[in-house]
C-alpha cells in the first residue's frame, strides 16, 4: 500500500516543546515520529505546544510546555489540545497518538479516522480500565516486547530510535559513571551511587527532579561534588559530552524498564551500558557485548572494571542497525499500512477476556505508580 500524501495527525505531549531540548521522551519521539514521516512524503500535521520546532504543519493551543510554565492549568489545556484535533478528525486519514489514554476516549463516538496509540508506559493499573475500554476503537503499538499487556491486542513492537547523527562517538573510554533519566524510585539512581562507591569510580548524574522526597532522602546527601556530582537536567551538547566521555551508563532500574531511550542514547555514543536484567533492558543491550545485565548490585560492581574492554563501535553499530529513527518509521509504517487495513481492532481473544477480569495488579510490565488495590476490581 503505497502511503504517500496519507493525510496523518500525530499527537503529542505537551509536558515539553517537541522536541524537547533536554528530557521528554515521549515528546522527542512523537516529533521523531511526524518528521520522519513528513520526510517519507506523508502529509503530516503535529499537534504539540506552540514553541514546538517543526518543518511540516503544527497546530498548537499550549504556548508552552506544561512544565516550562507551572501556573498554567494543565487539565484545562490537555482537554483543549486533545479536543483540538479530534475537532478536525475529519481532515485525516489516521490519527498517531502518544499522548496516552485520554484521547482514547475522545474517539469512543466515532468509527474513523482509524487510530493508532503508541503505548509509552502504563502509569498505574487503574489506567488499564481506560485502555480496554477503547481496544475496540484503538489498535496499540507497544515499544517493547516486555512492555506488552496480555489484556491487549498489539499491531507490533515499534521500538523508539534516535538519529545517530547528533551523537558524538567516542571510541575511547571514559573515568566515569553516568547517570542520565529523571530522579524516581524506579530508575535506581541511589543504586547507581552505590556501585559507583564501591568501586571507587565517580559518577555524574544528571536527571530531573520528579520525586522531591526521593532525591532529598536518598540522593542529595549523597552528592558531594566530586565522587558523586548532580550536573542539573542537561540538554543537547551536554547531553552528548556526559554520555560519549563515560565509561559506562549505569541503569540499574527497580522495576521493569518499559524501553530506556537514554541507552540508547549512551550507546549511540559508544558508551556501553550497566542494566538490569528486566523489562526491556536486555531486548536492547547484547550482554558481554554492548553492556553487562546484572541481576544485583553485587554483579553490577564485579562488571564495572570490565566496561572498558567492550567494543565501543559494537554500542554504535548496535543503535544504526536496530534503534534509528529510520528503522522506527519502518516499523510504524506498516503498523499504519495494517491500521488502514483493518479500519477497525479486532473483538478481544477468550484470553484477553480473562485476563481483562483478573487482578489487574498482578501484571508482568512495569507501573510508575503502585495505588491501593481496589477490592472491587479483584476477581479471584
Amino acid at each position: 500500500m503505497d502511503l504517500s500524501g496519507l493525510r496523518l495527525a500525530v499527537l503529542a505531549p505537551i509536558s515539553w516543546p517537541a522536541p524537547p531540548p533536554g528530557y521528554g521522551p515521549w515528546e522527542q519521539i512523537a516529533w521523531s515520529v511526524a518528521d520522519g514521516m513528513r520526510r517519507r512524503g506523508i502529509d503530516v500535521t503535529l499537534f504539540a505546544t506552540a514553541n514546538s520546532r517543526f518543518e511540516g504543519k503544527l497546530s498548537a493551543v499550549t504556548p508552552v510546555g506544561l512544565n516550562e510554565d507551572p501556573g498554567l492549568p494543565a487539565d484545562v489545556y490537555t482537554a483543549l489540545h486533545i479536543g483540538a484535533l479530534f475537532r478536525r478528525a475529519d481532515d485525516f486519514d489516521l490519527i498517531h497518538n502518544h499522548f496516552d489514554w485520554k484521547p482514547m476516549t475522545y474517539a469512543l463516538g466515532s468509527e474513523r479516522p482509524p487510530l493508532v496509540t503508541t503505548i509509552h508506559g502504563f502509569s498505574s493499573p487503574l489506567i488499564l480500565a481506560a485502555y480496554y475500554a477503547c481496544a475496540q476503537r484503538s489498535f496499540f503499538c507497544s515499544i517493547s516486547n516486555a512492555d506488552r499487556d496480555p489484556g491487549l491486542s498489539y499491531l507490533a513492537t515499534a521500538y523508539n530510535g534516535v538519529d545517530p547523527a547528533q551523537f558524538a562517538f567516542c571510541a575511547k573510554p571514559g573515568d566515569y559513571l553516568a547517570f542520565l533519566g529523571r530522579f524516581h524510585p524506579e530508575k535506581g539512581v541511589h543504586l547507581a551511587i552505590e556501585v559507583a562507591k564501591r568501586c571507587g569510580v565517580r559518577l555524574k548524574i544528571a536527571a530531573i527532579r520528579q520525586d522531591e522526597e526521593y532525591f532529598a532522602t536518598k540522593v542529595l546527601p549523597e552528592i558531594d561534588g566530586d565522587r558523586i556530582q548532580f550536573l542539573g537536567a542537561v540538554e543537547r551538547e551536554e547531553r552528548n559530552e556526559l554520555l560519549s566521555n563515560a565509561l559506562g551508563l549505569v541503569a540499574m532500574t527497580t522495576r521493569p524498564e518499559r524501553f530506556g531511550l537514554t541507552l540508547v542514547e549512551a550507546m549511540a555514543c559508544g558508551t556501553p551500558v550497566l542494566g538490569a536484567r528486566m523489562g526491556s533492558i536486555p531486548e536492547i543491550v547484547t550482554d558481554c557485548v554492548t553492556g553487562f545485565l546484572c541481576e544485583t548490585v553485587d554483579e553490577a560492581v564485579a562488571r564495572v572494571p570490565q566496561l572498558a574492554s567492550l567494543d565501543r563501535n559494537a554500542c554504535r553499530a548496535r543503535v544504526e542497525s536496530e534503534f534509528t529513527t529510520e528503522r522506527m518509521v519502518d516499523r510504524y509504517l506498516e503498523v499504519y499500512r495494517q491500521a488502514l487495513a483493518l479500519r477497525i481492532p479486532p473483538p478481544p481473544t477468550e484470553e484477553q477476556r480473562r485476563w481483562r477480569h483478573h487482578d489487574w495488579w498482578d501484571r508482568p510490565m512495569a507501573y510508575t505508580d503502585i495505588p491501593r488495590k481496589p477490592k472491587s476490581l479483584v476477581t479471584e
